[in-house]
């Protein structure tokens, strides 16, 4: 099985270079399934219905999202009615819509993805490693599901890195989303789980983050907030991971980086 996970995807550069860019990897990689982190899609602050419409056109199959899952107010109607859009496994029961979702791809194989929120220097939810040890007990992998996607959405590196080898062997891949930087650390855990601890952002990357440059500046060096963070509008970089997956047992064979467009240097999978 052959699935791609694309980072935060950040304001209008971000959503046009997926848009653009997807239906082209999407064929090129032969994907069965894509998910991708939406959470920064609406002028950088969360996601709305439009959007998302928007993103399944382009090929998307699932959006995950973060701490912003609710910057946009209008949205958690559409959280609670569609299962193709999941927010973080770990907020309290009673928050609109779902953390993990199981689906079908268009090639009949199965994949369940999972969003879960880190705690450190981030909103205090539930255990997020309680909370998906409850899930994969429930869901073996390589039985009732082909493939699982774990998103874990977080500021840390040692608690995203933490996760990846909580769930080695019972996941098909960990990645990590929120600080927007692609890391160098793409790998195959010794049970067999695919981890990156971040897959980086879908965004202009001559900025700070995916946002324009002046503001962040102005904070860092007066500690005078002057207004607003705004997404910055050049060419946005697609980044993401590919992950190929055992047949039988869910594992995977292959990771590899995913970069196109933008600023940064261009990587595709080496499929031969």
């Amino acid at each position: 099985m052959k699935f791609a996970y694309f980072g935060d995807v950040v304001g209008r550069s971000g959503r046009e270079v997926l848009i653009e860019k997807l239906p082209d990897i999407r064929k090129r990689l032969n994907l069965d399934f894509v998910v991708v982190n939406g959470e920064n899609a609406a002028a950088g602050f969360g996601i709305t219905e439009k959007i998302s419409e928007e993103f399944y056109a382009a090929g998307t199959d699932c959006i995950v999202l973060g701490n912003h899952s609710f910057d946009q107010k209008e949205i958690m109607p559409y959280l609670e009615k569609d299962a193709r859009i999941l927010r973080p496994i770990n907020y309290p029961a009673g928050t609109p819509g779902r953390g993990f979702s199981g689906f079908k791809t268009r090639s009949g194989k199965t994949i369940l993805v999972i969003q879960v929120m880190a705690r450190l220097f981030m909103d205090p939810l539930d255990d997020p490693f309680a909370a998906v040890d409850k899930i994969l007990k429930a869901n073996p992998l390589g039985k009732k599901f082909d493939a699982i996607l774990v998103d874990i959405h977080g500021e840390i590196t040692s608690e995203k890195m933490s996760m990846g080898h909580f769930c080695d062997g019972r996941a098909s891949l960990v990645v990590g989303s929120h600080t927007h930087v692609p890391t160098a650390d793409a790998q195959i855990f010794p049970g067999g789980t695919a981890y990156q601890t971040d897959a980086g952002m879908c965004g202009d990357y001559n900025s700070v983050i995916g946002m324009d440059k002046e503001e962040p500046l102005r904070r860092f060096t007066r500690k005078i907030p002057g207004g607003r963070f705004t997404p910055a509008l050049g060419p946005g970089t697609a980044c993401g991971v590919f992950v190929e997956t055992d047949d039988k047992t869910g594992l995977a064979g292959m990771i590899s980086p995913i970069r196109v467009g933008g600023r940064l240097i261009e990587i595709w999978p080496d499929l031969n």
